[in-house]
């Protein structure tokens, strides 16, 4: 299973990204996570739906210094190009 996430709220200049590959590293996922030019931060992973769904509780936690108001998740189909090994983009 796959999805794409889109956070929005004070998600950029507080480690929003190091603490999602963290937390995805530890849960084993497969993608990626960056940082739009909006303020936003987008990411997305591929796993078991038990995996992104305690990926997703924490993407909705955020890191301390940081503040999540709103969490945009969308499923799509599975891809074998995602990264083996949960990355940070730039």
């Amino acid at each position: 299973m796959r999805r794409h996430y889109v956070v929005s709220g004070r998600v950029q200049g507080v480690g929003f990204r190091q603490f999602t590959a963290e937390k995805a590293q530890r849960l084993n996922l497969s993608g990626w996570v960056r940082n739009l030019p909006d303020g936003n931060v987008e990411a997305e992973a591929q796993a078991s739906a038990e995996a992104l769904d305690a990926f997703e509780k924490f993407l909705r936690q955020g890191p301390s210094y940081g503040r999540v108001d709103r969490l945009l998740v969308d499923e799509l189909p599975d891809l074998d190009s995602l990264p083996a090994i949960f990355e940070i983009r730039r």
